[in-house]
């Protein structure tokens, strides 16, 4: 118990970054994952392939490697920008490619008629998406996107070893201070633990509230 209260600023300043590192994240995969579903079942064959590639590169690619590229590769072209944004990046990208098949899954969950009779009134293929497809799709797609954004929050471990504030890295400072490396492990798993359970419950609160019955 003492390695938390004689360093609960400590604990505290990493749990704060992981929160950051995920909701940022969470944000930016979200926001792409819905434009590279839209794109992956668009009537434009340009935009199908952009989406395929989006997600075919992204989810082969170990997000270390992402990590390595995004945080030591964009500086070379002359972006620089603070070390967490290059993270909340890696890490956003990464996981847009999962929450676009998500997406594209429970799109085609939705009876195909439903987008041919809105087309018959003369909706566009955006409109149709926006107001017939995606509000049936969002029911069915409530618990693999919750089940992403776990993932992602538990993924964000990774950018301590990029010089980013998180939870994971504090066992650096506190093995260098000599204390417990078990107990210093034991109190960032509750840490991931407190983050993990908050996202499941809001989605398990979603799914009860708006999710297909069963």
């Amino acid at each position: 118990m003492d390695v938390l209260t004689d360093n609960f600023s400590l604990y505290g300043k990493g749990f704060l970054g992981t929160v950051e590192l995920t909701v940022y994240a969470s944000l930016l995969a979200l926001a792409l994952g819905f434009v590279m579903a839209s794109f992956r079942v668009a009537p434009v064959s340009s935009l199908r392939a952009i989406g395929t590639v989006w997600v075919a590169v992204l989810r082969n690619t170990p997000l270390t490697l992402l990590f390595f590229a995004v945080l030591l590769g964009l500086p070379r072209f002359g972006l620089v920008l603070p070390f967490q944004l290059f993270a909340v990046l890696a890490l956003g990208c990464y996981t847009s490619a999962f929450i676009c098949e998500a997406l594209r899954s429970g799109i085609n969950t939705v009876p195909t008629g439903q987008g041919e009779a809105a087309r018959s009134l003369g909706m566009s293929f955006s409109q149709t998406l926006s107001n017939v497809v995606l509000p049936q799709a969002f029911r069915s797609v409530i618990p693999p996107v919750g089940s992403t954004l776990i993932a992602l929050a538990k993924n964000s471990a990774i950018a301590g070893a990029f010089s980013v504030t998180e939870l994971l890295g504090t066992y650096k400072t506190l093995n260098e201070l000599g204390y417990s490396i078990i107990w210093s492990f034991v109190w960032i798993a509750v840490g991931y633990l407190i983050i993990t359970l908050a996202i499941s419950a809001l989605f398990n609160l979603m799914e009860k509230r708006w999710g297909v019955a069963r």
